[in-house]
């Protein structure tokens, strides 16, 4: 086809503009080129009246207008071969040699650069913009472009790289139409792999041509795999055909690589393929099995000559491989019965199972790539190739689809699925063999912090057969905080208190064999030093002989019990100090007795036996009297307390900031239910700290127990100075109503530093019952502050009087 515009010049010059191999290029070139050539004729009426000069010689081309000049300037970067005709074109051979020769002439114009050279730009433009599509469209025409210019290398590099982007967005029919003349590329250039490819792809479900267009690519596929040359494809030039023939001769002729592995996750073939494992995991005992679902979406049944699948461990490839020996020419062959012939539009299953083994128990075995193979050796092999468990360029889009889609699948025959049913599970975990004992614990909970707690472990074989090398795994669980793990041990011996070079967690103890139907027991011992939840596990594992699939193997199988125990205080401590009269105590005094006052509060839920007690008492404090423990053999149960008194004396230590340490209480104790070999625990009570003021004057009373009506009550008052100076005191007696008493009732006496003055008194009792005494008050001139309420902490300031007894004669006696 071409394109003749026959145009005028501003001289009256008549020019004939041609443009030939119209047939090459598209209906939008065409468009675009008529705009510019309306474009020039409008550039020509302007110039036309603009011109002043003219042609003075018709036979020649001789320009003197700068007007004209421009005009054909423009004609000419459009690619136009320009002819000047001086004679009428009513002539018509004349007119037929002039196009004839303009035809000639247009040949050697090479028009593909030029479009290339502006799409090109075009393409950077729209890249520098990010416009990818129009990059993507521009593309495909500079390939299309290269194909018509026969650099058929530079067409296909072109080509392949966009086809990843249709693909990706669904646009099936740009991609067949990119795909044909990708094909038609790698056929001129009889290069075997490309051509191979981009057939199983135009074969495919994402292919838009009809069905007798891709029988004639399957059966020119299947000329390949039969080392043949395949029939040229339509619309080739003939000369390219030609030199192509020649080129699929010497490829047929050379002795080279005959198998063509094609990795199809990046592209669409005719063959869909799916690996699904039963079940999520296997016991070791039990045969792996999985399926292999494949689905043909050519024309015709086509048959495959093997079928292998590969695993991260290369042990269990040798037995999942399906083979059929066949012929080349049987490939197309109408045999819906093979073994290997996938039929159109129909899901066609392969089981596979294997024994694993015992080493990759908890171990998790992946289906890493699918080959299915086409052809055979004695021609050429194509080795379609799935990562992981199958899947092309298509598939997640199309389960997406399938998810979201909410029509009704048509009912098929028992032994047919639906396709988009198929679910992919590309691996499963090796698990051991499902135990057949019983694993029971006994213990006593809570467990009471610092005792040595009793775990009894009793297994029981409930196998058929013999079971050896039974060990045993007992402790705190892995992974729970630092803090328990520090302070947990396990030991086996309980007549010996754990200390921190004990471990958390027992590992592998041996406990020998096991016949069916025998139990054995074996006691742990747990020291837990805080309180808390924890979770002990107990792991018992051992070896059977077990028969599979006529193979014998050996079975390491394992059972675990885990159990949260509570660790709770066994006893609350509580401390206070308190004075002789059993006043609480925020403070002590120098020198001055006081009593020191422990209560033990059982928290345990089952009885302890508090052993003995000690009291460490710190190098600043001294006992008055000796000390020993009050609540030996002492059983206590839940909720009950038994208390301790001691009487202590500090020495002046000086202003202490803090107080003055104490000492500790130790307490041995252990439950009344342990046994006699259990050892005793001792917890030692830090005692708190207590102030320690010194006071100048101290005041004791010699009185007895109690006083008895109308007899005599002698009391004496000691009086001690606790300073380095002469103490001034005045001493007052205030009367009670309940007493008379004879004594100085007001003196003023001087003691010197460190001595003790002694007042002696009387108390006459007037009445019976609990009688408070005379009041003693004592003022010191050098302490005003010391008052009598301090006083009245060292003194007692009550007394019980008894009743004057009733006096029986002999015969009250006698009748008595």
């Amino acid at each position: 086809m071409m394109l003749i515009l026959f145009l005028r010049t501003p001289l009256g010059k008549r020019v004939v503009c041609s443009i030939t191999s119209l047939q090459n290029r598209d209906h939008r070139e065409v468009a675009m080129l008529i705009k510019l050539f309306l474009r020039i004729l409008i550039i020509l009426e302007c110039l036309r009246i603009l011109s002043t000069s003219y042609l003075k010689d018709s036979g020649s081309v001789h320009i003197q207008c700068p007007c004209e000049r421009f005009m054909l300037n423009e004609l000419s970067k459009m690619g136009c071969v320009l002819s000047y005709t001086g004679f009428d074109l009513s002539d018509p051979e004349k007119e037929k040699v002039g196009i004839l020769a303009i035809q000639l002439k247009e040949r050697s114009v090479v028009h593909s650069e030029i479009i290339i050279t502006l799409l090109s730009n075009a393409v950077a433009q729209f890249k520098k913009y990010k416009c990818p599509r129009m990059k993507s469209h521009l593309m495909v025409q500079m390939g299309e472009e290269y194909y018509y210019a026969k650099d058929y290398t530079k067409a296909l590099k072109l080509l392949d790289y966009v086809m990843c982007d249709y693909r990706s967005e669904g646009w099936w029919t740009l991609l067949t139409s990119i795909l044909t003349t990708a094909l038609k590329c790698s056929y001129l250039m009889a290069q075997l792999k490309d051509y191979i490819t981009y057939s199983l792809e135009l074969l495919g479900r994402a292919s838009t041509l009809k069905d007798d267009q891709k029988s004639r690519i399957e059966k020119n596929l299947i000329n390949v795999l039969m080392n043949e040359s395949p029939d040229p494809e339509p619309d080739c030039d003939i000369l390219a055909v030609k030199t192509a023939q020649k080129l699929w001769a010497d490829r047929i002729s050379l002795a080279g690589s005959n198998v063509f592995t094609i990795g199809v996750q990046d592209f669409v073939p005719f063959v869909q393929c799916k690996a699904k494992f039963h079940a999520p995991s296997f016991h070791v005992d039990v045969p792996v099995q999985f399926d292999i679902y494949l689905k043909a979406d050519c024309p015709h049944p086509m048959r495959f000559s093997k079928l292998c699948v590969s695993f991260n461990n290369q042990d269990y490839n040798q037995f999942c491989v399906i083979e059929e020996a066949s012929k080349a020419s049987e490939v197309l062959e109408n045999l819906t019965q093979g073994k290997m012939c996938l039929v159109p539009g129909r899901t066609r299953k392969f089981l596979f199972k294997f024994v694993a083994k015992t080493e990759d128990v908890g171990k998790k075995i992946e289906i890493t790539s699918v080959d299915l193979v086409l052809g055979n050796e004695a021609g050429r092999c194509v080795v379609l190739n799935w990562q992981g468990g199958g899947g092309d360029a298509a598939s997640a889009q199309e389960a997406l689809q399938a998810s979201r889609s909410f029509r009704r699948r048509p009912k098929l025959p028992a032994s047919e699925v639906h396709w988009d049913s198929i679910s992919t599970q590309a691996s499963t975990m090796i698990i051991s063999r499902v135990p057949n004992i019983s694993v029971h614990l006994r213990h006593d909970p809570p467990a009471l912090t610092n005792e040595m707690y009793c775990l009894v472990v009793t297994v029981k074989s409930n196998e058929k057969t013999p079971v050896r090398d039974v060990k045993l795994t007992a402790g705190l669980k892995p992974g729970q905080d630092a803090n328990l793990t520090q302070k947990t041990h396990v030991t086996l011996r309980g007549t010996e208190l754990c200390d921190e070079s004990y471990p958390a967690l027992l590992t592998d103890i041996p406990l020998g064999d096991l016949h069916p139907g025998q139990q054995l027991e074996k006691t742990i011992y747990v020291r837990c030093g805080t309180v808390g939840s924890r979770m002990f596990l107990v792991y018992v594992s051992y070896l059977i002989n077990t028969t599979i699939e006529d193979k014998e193997i050996v079975c390491k199988c394992h059972k675990d019990e885990t159990v949260t125990i509570e660790t709770v205080f066994p006893f609350d401590v509580a401390v206070k100090f308190v004075s002789t009269k059993f006043e609480h105590l925020e403070r002590v005094y120098a020198d001055i007795p006081f009593l020191l006052m422990t209560d033990l509060l059982s928290a345990s839920p089952w009885a302890l036996t508090i052993i003995s007690s000690e009291l460490q008492l710190a190098p600043s404090m001294t006992p008055v009297d000796q000390l020993e423990s009050q609540v030996d053999k002492v059983v206590l149960q839940t909720g009950e307390s038994a208390s301790e008194c001691f009487c202590l004396r500090c020495p002046s230590v000086g202003n202490v900031e803090g107080g003055v340490a104490t000492g500790h209480y130790v307490i041995s104790w252990k439950r009344t239910s342990a046994m006699e070999d259990i050892p005793v625990i001792s917890t030692v009570i830090t005692l708190p700290h207590v102030i320690v003021e010194n006071i100048p004057l101290h005041v004791n009373a010699d009185l007895p127990s109690f006083g008895r009506v109308r007899e005599s009550l002698p009391v004496r008052y000691h009086l001690q100075n606790k300073t380095n100076l002469v103490q001034d005191v005045e001493i007052s007696v205030e009367p009670s109503d309940a007493f008379m008493f004879s004594g100085l009732k007001q003196i003023r006496l001087r003691i010197l530093p460190g001595t003790e003055q002694e007042m002696l008194y009387n108390f006459y009792p007037l009445m019976a019952g609990y009688q408070q005494l005379p009041s003693l008050n004592i003022n010191l001139l050098r302490f005003p502050h010391f008052t009598n309420q301090l006083l009245r902490r060292f003194i007692p300031t009550s007394i019980f009087v008894k009743p004057q007894g009733r006096l029986m004669d002999d015969t009250s006696i006698a009748a008595a």
